[in-house]
């Protein structure tokens, strides 16, 4: 069976989260994994989290198969935190939620239904987009194009040839767009320009994929669904991919899912009808504990205001980080302008350092980040900020 098969060289990240733990250097700094981090460079659990769990390890009666949807009330509450509680296409029953193993595996589902639904569809992605899309949806058997996106130069969004390239796409077509906080680039539309993408997709008649990993990352729960809800408010179809591992810190809980919009009640039925069957093949059944833990938040006025609560310290710890990091780059002397990192947001900033400088930072100072010199803004503290600047001073030498 086994006898003709080739080691696969390790997914970049993974192998960057090995190469970091092996390192035996005591200064040694993980720019590169996408996991929040406090000032002692720990991920913790939140408050609420532990107190609902309390409250569901108290109450749970069986370990017994949850079904194919998942948490009944998980889905019902993170449709209506996604779309809002007076969504019309809710009212009118044309949304359907179902629970996914993470993010990831909501994308996945996705790229399932969607070749089920129009096996000869094919997908749209920023330029740059997170790496993993580029490998998920052709592992689905999806032809992925890219659209103009980022401008490395002046750091911004390249949102004129963004629209252009936009309005070459049609009915059949599917556009997938980062919902807030862009991984890797952190660079998002304004809500005037997400107004025109939502119109133009509305007008095209493209369907969109909106991958939102770090909702209330950016600036807020409700800032951050806006391009949720203005493609459900403007667009007949809609699939959205929500993640919970990085707002409700529940990375290993695998907590994620797959909302999709129709134009009636009849295609919604029949989506999540497909949805269940890809699954179904696939891992079969989802998990529990997660779901029903982040259910008990979403159903207690207390522990959700808790939850955003701790959210919105996370948040405002990553924005005064940015803030800091620009303003002491700038003192160091360096000459590049590194201004745009206060600008941009969520955890990610390009750097904009070659292939060679990542590896001078990894090599000589054993600072890990991936060869794209993406790095997380919340892996920094304040024993680790001023080593990485100097660091970066000497790679920016020559």
């Amino acid at each position: 069976m086994f006898e003709h098969i080739k080691a696969i060289p390790p997914d970049p990240i993974l192998g960057l989260i090995a190469a970091y733990a092996a390192d035996p250097d005591p200064k040694k700094i993980d720019l590169g994994i996408g996991v929040y981090r406090d000032e002692h460079g720990n991920t913790p659990m939140l408050d609420c989290v532990v107190e609902a769990e309390k409250i569901h390890l108290a109450t749970q009666t069986t370990k017994t198969y949850l079904g194919p949807p998942g948490v009944a009330g998980f889905n019902q509450a993170m449709g209506e935190l996604l779309l809002g509680k007076d969504s019309q296409a809710i009212s009118e029953g044309r949304v359907r939620t179902v629970q996914t193993p993470g993010g990831t595996g909501a994308l996945r589902v996705a790229a399932d239904l969607m070749r089920v639904a129009r096996p000869e569809a094919e997908l749209w992605a920023s330029d740059p987009t997170w790496a993993n899309h580029l490998a998920l949806f052709p592992g689905a058997g999806m032809k992925m194009h890219s659209y103009p996106y980022f401008d490395a130069d002046s750091s911004s969004l390249r949102f004129d040839d963004m629209i252009q390239a936009l309005e070459q796409r049609g009915r059949g077509d599917a556009v997938l767009f980062h919902a807030c906080c862009h991984n890797p680039c952190g660079v998002s539309p304004d809500p005037e320009q997400w107004q025109t993408i939502a119109e133009l997709a509305s007008g095209r008649g493209f369907t969109p994929v909106v991958d939102i990993a770090y909702m209330g990352f950016e600036r807020g729960i409700e800032e951050d669904c806006l391009s949720v809800r203005l493609f459900a408010e403007k667009c007949p179809e809609v699939i959205i991919a929500s993640s919970c591992s990085k707002n409700f810190a529940m990375y290993r809980e695998r907590v994620g899912a797959i909302t999709v919009i129709t134009r009636d009640t009849e295609r919604a039925a029949a989506a999540e009808s497909v949805i269940h069957n890809v699954t179904r093949k696939n891992y079969s059944m989802p998990p529990a504990h997660g779901p029903a833990v982040i259910d008990i938040i979403l159903h207690s006025d207390e522990l959700k205001a808790q939850w955003q609560s701790e959210l919105a310290e996370m948040r405002d710890r990553i924005n005064g980080l940015r803030k800091t990091l620009a303003e002491k780059i700038a003192a160091a002397g360096i000459r590049r302008d590194f201004s745009f990192i206060e600008r941009q947001t969520g955890m990610f900033s390009f750097m904009g350092l070659s292939v060679q400088q990542v590896q001078r930072l990894r090599e000589e100072f054993a600072i890990y980040t991936v060869n794209s010199a993406r790095v997380n803004v919340a892996s920094f503290n304040q024993s680790n900020m001023d080593y990485f600047i100097e660091a970066l001073g000497v790679v920016l030498e020559e």
